[in-house]
């Protein structure tokens, strides 16, 4: 069993080139939210923009009135989703939205292994973090379906694992398109409600 570790309570103490473990993520007590990949520490957007969290609230209407009554559960950020690549316990992510069906991966702290669903809405300064670096996290830690919301062009990019545990990335949907979700088949997201926001 570890030894306790000392409570940090300033982002700027810790050492953005040393590799962090789950345990350690518990002991950071900062405002600023983080995630935790592969070790490494990757601080979040800052505050969401209007737009960014209207969508992650159509979003959430959709598959929590689609839900309910049922056996999944749909969490919207802040979630942390705790993922197990290689076999170590180094990462923690907050996805704007997940869906777990398997109930056994839930605890108090969140999910512990790859949620069924997850969505993420990518904002100008996180482009490549959610079109790149996660895309290749969730392929590897099993998430069965992950959609890229781009709401720049109202596009909605769906990821599906293959036989070869490989995403296979749909053509881009827009307004006008409706979803069929693979997870649910019986869902159909209409993008013209899940784009549903305010013009700034």
């Amino acid at each position: 069993m570890e030894t306790p570790k000392t409570i940090v309570t300033r982002l700027d103490d810790l050492d953005f080139s040393k590799a962090y473990t789950y345990y350690d993520y518990l002991t950071w007590q900062f405002d600023e939210m983080v995630e935790l990949i592969k070790g490494k520490i990757f601080p979040m957007s800052p505050v969401p923009s209007t737009n960014h969290q209207q969508i992650i609230l159509n979003l959430s209407l959709l598959f929590g009135n689609y839900l309910k009554g049922k056996f999944c559960k749909v969490f919207p950020a802040p979630f942390d989703v705790r993922l197990s690549v290689n076999g170590k316990e180094n990462t923690v992510v907050q996805p704007d939205l997940c869906v777990v069906c398997d109930l056994e991966k839930l605890d108090a702290k969140g999910c512990k292994g790859a949620p069924d669903l997850i969505i993420e809405i990518v904002s100008k300064n996180n482009v490549r973090h959610d079109t790149h670096r996660k895309l290749k996290l969730y392929e590897e830690a099993g998430v069965k379906e992950y959609w890229i919301v781009l709401p720049s062009d109202q596009t909605v990019l769906v990821c599906l694992l293959g036989d070869e545990g490989k995403y296979e990335i749909s053509r881009p949907y827009t307004i006008g398109d409706i979803v069929q979700t693979s997870t649910f088949p019986e869902l159909s997201v209409d993008l013209k409600e899940a784009f549903d926001v305010l013009e700034f």
